[in-house]
């Protein structure tokens, strides 16, 4: 099992502090969230990518339905080839309490459903380094020969980690085609993270189609109130620390820094 930590709170100068320490405390990973408007966490894995040289970078996690594909390639692309391959994208619909509706974001699931999976469609093209084109219900791009970077470091393409809704055969066929499953339930229309019992049901259809292949299980928590060794035992490979309390403390940034220290959680 690999640990990272999902970061609360923090301007893009304390997100590279962050990653400096995380990696010195042996950490595999640094994660940020992607808001609808405030600090930019592409500039924030920027700069964490500079002061770090083997932990690993990404979003927990994008929405992708609101991001323009080719914005969000080209950022992906550069954090890759700056970090010099250690970048991991995760995307999902996003919660819509986070400001979609004041901000005019489609809010109908089923829309933004389309818009992510037409997001990955041509994200994907795209990392190729090749002209694209595409027709889709919402996007329509032509080749362009405008000089541009395009390639990536990691081949095909970065890791994308996606939320898996458990139950939901689309969801599911969409996380399982792509390098790594966030787990959740949908429970009345609101999204939670899927439980540890829920989880090892699904692990007989998760591991036939992942066969053969670099696949990722993505759980986040707080390791004084779950076990991540349980979550290991399940088949988990990700355990993301969570410290999301401290973003209404006095001192977000110090919490982090406190929490990140303190190195990972053992599994022993």
């Amino acid at each position: 099992m690999r640990f990272g930590y999902v970061v609360p709170h923090g301007d893009a100068a304390d997100v590279a502090e962050m990653a400096a320490l995380a990696e010195q405390a042996g950490w595999d990973g640094l994660f940020v969230w992607e808001g609808l408007y405030g600090v930019d966490a592409w500039v924030s894995l920027g700069a964490a990518a500079m002061r770090t040289d083997n932990l690993r970078l990404g979003t927990l996690l994008t929405p992708a339905s609101r991001r323009k594909p080719w914005e969000l390639a080209g950022q992906v692309a550069t954090v890759d080839r700056l970090s010099k391959g250690r970048v991991t994208l995760s995307v999902g619909l996003g919660a819509l309490d986070s400001g979609f509706h004041e901000f005019g974001e489609e809010c109908d699931r089923k829309t933004r459903a389309q818009l992510m999976d037409e997001c990955l469609d041509i994200m994907t093209m795209l990392w190729t380094g090749e002209p694209v084109s595409y027709d889709g219900r919402h996007y329509r791009i032509e080749p362009s020969t405008f000089p541009s970077i395009k390639h990536v470091v990691q081949q095909p393409h970065p890791p994308v980690w996606c939320v898996g809704a458990l139950g939901s055969a689309k969801s599911m066929n969409r996380a399982l085609a792509l390098g790594g499953l966030i787990p959740q339930v949908l429970d009345d229309g609101s999204a939670r993270q899927a439980t540890l019992e829920e989880l090892i049901a699904m692990m007989p259809t998760i591991t036939e189609r992942t066969a053969n292949r670099p696949y990722d299980i993505i759980i986040e928590g707080n390791h004084q109130e779950h076990s991540p060794a349980a979550w290991f035992e399940a088949g988990a490979t990700w355990w993301i620390e969570s410290l999301w309390d401290a973003m209404h403390g006095p001192d977000p940034v110090g919490a982090s820094m406190d929490r990140l220290s303190q190195g990972p959680p053992a599994i022993a």
